[in-house]
């Protein structure tokens, strides 16, 4: 593979999902706007109208995983350095993305009227979801581990003085490096979209309007301090 080719493929892609989230952005402020407008009187609206609405504010958020995807099979470590986020946003960040469980605690500070059976199978997912993003942090534990023990921390080493055996063993080791970690963010994407769709299949239409607003809200607010903040520590 040719460096200077690989290196502006991955530049294209980081700014294709630029181009992308910018526009990604101003739909969501939309969607939050008709959301906030629909909560405020959702019993004047009928079932099929409110469904409408979530499969529309569901499929705008699946845009934007399979557009993260895209980009992680260009190069994986974009995921976990991008600069299109705040640095408060990075900050939040678990395993490249948002924690699973963020979904369920929203679903209690923004839904009050769960049902006991509800409340219940709330409650037992949370647990399944803590059991699994354990799993993941012990994976993605055991792959940082890897980065610094041999060949990786040798091949590093030897970096200033490569012979061509030496390229292709600091080849093979990245390659395998960059194929653990992508199985780490796609688990972790997952277990994310899997969260979020099992929250919606306990709620109700009215249910998932407040969680989608609450959640939608959450995320413009954090991202306009985090711009703020960034802006007002440049100046």
């Amino acid at each position: 593979m040719n460096l200077g080719t690989s290196t502006n493929s991955i530049n294209q892609n980081a700014g294709s999902i630029d181009t992308f989230f910018e526009g990604w952005l101003v739909r969501q402020e939309h969607y939050l706007d008709e959301l906030l407008s629909v909560q405020k009187s959702c019993h004047e609206f009928r079932e099929d109208d409110l469904k409408d609405l979530i499969t529309r504010v569901l499929s705008h958020y699946q845009q934007y995983f399979e557009e993260n995807s895209r980009l992680a099979q260009g190069n994986i470590f974009l995921r976990f350095s991008t600069t299109r986020l705040s640095s408060f946003e990075r900050a939040t960040l678990w395993i490249a993305g948002f924690k699973p469980r963020f979904a369920l605690k929203l679903v209690c500070n923004s839904v009050q009227d769960l049902s006991p059976k509800q409340g219940v199978r709330i409650k037992k997912l949370m647990e399944e979801t803590r059991c699994e993003e354990r799993e993941l942090n012990d994976e993605l534990a055991r792959v940082q581990e890897s980065m610094a023990a041999p060949p990786l921390l040798a091949i590093a080493r030897k970096r200033a003085r490569l012979m061509n055996v030496e390229i292709a063993e600091e080849e093979a080791a990245l390659v395998t490096l960059r194929k653990a970690m992508e199985e780490v963010v796609a688990g972790a994407d997952m277990l994310r979209i899997t969260t979020a769709m099992k929250v919606m299949e306990i709620l109700n239409p009215a249910q998932n309007v407040r969680f989608l607003t609450a959640a939608t809200q959450l995320l413009v607010k954090l991202r306009n301090w985090g711009l703020q903040r960034d802006s007002e520590r440049k100046e």
